[in-house]
């Protein structure tokens, strides 16, 4: 029997490639490499099939026999979510812990531009007029709380700490991490105690039965006047409708979203007009930096190894949770 591995990741590059072909030849594997999924199945690539690497939507539905789905996003809920039908022999994982370093600088990014005010003197200068300094903020003695405690959420809390905050509060489902940059952690059933002291809410959550609709109306309205929020986990994690009435009454002070409950955003969405938002059209993450795809390359290849002597996979993917 012939052992296949299917790549449909168009960003590889030659080099990465190359680096799977000699691995995956040495272990006595063939690989071939396609730009989707629908191109492989075209080429009959999927017809016989022990691992693929990338997000094979059609092919892991309907295909009992293969034996380990690699995904190339930190995001697994297509593949966990009621009606994803998988094997429950399938070995599924993720690349979780390739991408917190793009996430992380992007949530510097809108959290700097956000509390010293960018966006006003961005339309200011594309207006020729010349603004006025005016008050802002600062991350400096700011109350920082990070919904998810993961790579994501542990990156920015590293390097948002040196912007030197009043505290950086984790929140998560067990309320213990191990990460040092969080001056404390928090369970999910404490979250609300926290809310009322932040000044930057960050979320960096999976989309789970848990985390669909946490930062809820009720919670918006905890927060202070002057907080601001930050989304580049998953767009339902959020009231949004809550959000914008909370933006457009001034009731919170802002927020930068990178992802959204529909996408690409509707141009009759609402969040288009809404006061004090910061807009992306999910960008802080994917393939966008070196550093992510040479991570995930490296990842595959790690447990490709561990997979080819019959260890235990370093990345799996728990489905009951969702991550």
């Amino acid at each position: 029997m012939s052992r296949n591995i299917v790549v449909t990741n168009i960003w590889m590059n030659d080099l990465h490639k190359e680096k799977v072909r000699k691995l995956a030849e040495s272990l006595g594997f063939a690989v071939s490499f396609y730009d989707s999924e629908d191109e492989a199945i075209e080429a009959g690539a999927m017809e016989d099939v022990e691992i693929i690497f990338g997000k094979p939507v059609k092919t892991a539905a309907t295909k009992k026999d293969i034996r380990w789905l690699c995904l190339p996003s930190a995001g697994a809920d297509l593949f966990t979510r009621p009606g994803a039908i998988l094997s429950d022999e399938l070995i599924l994982t993720n690349s979780s812990g390739a991408y917190g370093a793009t996430l992380a600088e992007h949530m510097v990014m809108v959290t700097l531009m956000m509390i010293r005010r960018m966006p006003e003197f961005q339309e200011g200068i594309r207006n020729r007029e010349w603004l006025r300094p005016r008050d802002q903020r600062s991350v400096k003695n700011s109350r920082v709380t990070v919904l998810g405690t993961g790579d994501l959420g542990g990156c920015y809390a590293r390097r948002i700490k040196g912007f030197e905050p009043r505290q950086i509060i984790g929140v998560n489902r067990s309320g213990k991490c191990t990460e040092p940059a969080f001056d404390r952690i928090v369970p999910w059933t404490e979250m609300d105690s926290v809310l009322a002291e932040t000044d930057i809410l960050a979320m960096t959550l999976p989309s789970t039965p848990e985390t669909t609709g946490i930062l809820s109306a009720d919670r918006i309205a905890l927060l202070p006047k002057d907080a601001y929020v930050i989304n580049v986990g998953r767009g339902d994690a959020v009231d949004e409708e809550a959000l914008v009435k909370a933006l457009n009454e001034d009731r919170i002070a802002g927020a930068a979203l990178d992802v959204m409950q529909h996408e690409p955003l509707p141009e009759d969405d609402p969040l288009w007009e809404t006061k004090n938002v910061i807009l992306t059209p999910h960008i802080a993450g994917n393939m966008t930096i070196p550093h992510t795809r040479d991570r995930a390359v490296e990842m595959f290849c790690e447990d490709l190894v561990n997979y080819a002597d019959g260890r235990p996979l370093t990345y799996i993917v728990n489905r009951k949770l969702g991550y």
